[in-house]
């Protein structure tokens, strides 16, 4: 006997979920395209994308649940007001996504999805199959809640609400049951001719419309990129540290954006989502966890938050940040030395000369040494 739609929907919104769509679980509509662009190369180096056993789930979840008849799709609200501009754009901040100012949202919407799986068992007398994922399953979530009618996706990619922007989390439910009524799709996109979140890109991630180049994505090498930062691109990152907003705020959708219920997912403090970089330039590993953990900004580790530290720190071109870089040359990190020899360069240019031939005469990795090479060539 089929599930009752109405009953998980107002289950859902009792876990305290902001939105909830249902669709039967065939393959994506938008699989071509998710094919062309891993064929572009345009995943950058998140070779997860592209492994084969991840690529055949997406074009069928039966291979994530075998019997697999229904998705379920819920969304969290995570929009927790504004921080004044002059705060976002201080060049002595760095900037953090907003997505990851509160706790990780995996600690939120993972035991809710658990404790609605234990319910739907119930509900079913034990005979249902069932996988959550909050973020980590291969799933084209974005499409399947498309078709779910959570919303269109926009030329930034993102999935948007008309009338709560793109300012929430998703997280799914395959099933091996069916429902008695299904959530129809939402129209394709309703972006029409505005370009806003594609002009607005400082490093033109968006080659056309509805196509992200991860290769050239502030929030892709900010998180992603676990190596050096490509050098005349992160001149365009500005103060970003974890992650960038750009695309979503300058949507016109965003401003329906609702103050999302979780206090959870609120900074404990403005220093939590726009610290100060010497703070973070200064940070030993002990420090880093006590500011962030439990955070979003926990999983990318001390190191990469530093080394996009640097890279900020060398677009502000301030002079106040020479004394921690200078201490970052000795870092036991490479990857932290190479990236505060050229935010050094950045701000002190020639007088920085001495402090990096030092750094060249005893550098026993190759690649700072290039680096320093090039900055002095």
């Amino acid at each position: 006997m089929p599930l009752s739609a109405t009953n998980l929907k107002e289950m859902v919104f009792k876990l305290g979920f902001n939105l909830i769509g249902i669709v039967r679980a065939t393959p994506s509509p938008t699989l071509a395209q998710y094919q062309r662009w891993l064929a572009n190369g345009m995943h950058a180096d998140m070779h997860f994308m592209a492994r084969p056993d991840r690529v055949i789930r997406r074009e069928n979840l039966a291979h994530i649940l075998p019997g697999v008849q229904s998705l379920v799709i819920v969304g969290l609200d995570y929009t927790t007001g504004s921080i004044p501009d002059e705060v976002l754009q201080d060049p002595a901040r760095g900037r953090i996504a907003a997505y990851a100012w509160g706790v990780d949202y995996h600690d939120i919407m993972t035991p809710r999805l658990e404790q609605l799986a234990t319910w739907l068992q119930t509900e079913a007398n034990g005979q249902i199959g069932q996988r959550v994922y909050v973020d980590t399953g291969a799933i084209l979530e974005r499409s399947h809640a498309q078709q779910a009618g959570m919303g269109f996706i926009g030329k930034n990619t993102m999935l948007i609400h008309p009338r709560r922007g793109s300012h929430f989390f998703l997280g799914e439910m395959l099933l091996t049951a069916e429902f008695d009524t299904y959530d129809e799709p939402h129209r394709e996109t309703m972006c029409g001719t505005c370009t806003r979140c594609l002009t607005a890109c400082p490093t033109d991630a968006f080659p056309q419309p509805h196509v992200l180049d991860a290769r050239r994505c502030i929030s892709y090498h900010t998180i992603e990129n676990k190596g050096w930062l490509p050098r005349d691109l992160a001149r365009q990152f500005g103060n970003w540290i974890f992650g960038c907003d750009i695309c979503q705020e300058v949507c016109p959708f965003q401003r329906f954006a609702p103050v999302t219920q979780e206090k959870a997912l609120f900074p404990p403090n403005i220093d939590r989502a726009v610290p100060p970089l010497k703070k973070i330039l200064e940070m030993n590993e002990a420090a880093f966890m006590a500011h962030f953990a439990g955070s979003p900004v926990q999983r990318i580790k001390r190191d990469r938050l530093v080394r996009n530290a640097c890279v900020a720190a060398g677009n502000s071109y301030q002079p106040q940040f020479i004394p921690a870089l200078k201490a970052l040359l000795q870092d036991a990190s490479p990857i932290i030395r190479g990236h505060a020899a050229r935010a050094l360069w950045d701000i002190a240019r020639l007088d920085a000369t001495g402090w990096l031939k030092d750094l060249y005469h005893r550098e026993p990795i190759n690649q700072v040494r290039a680096e320093v090479e090039a900055l002095l060539s």
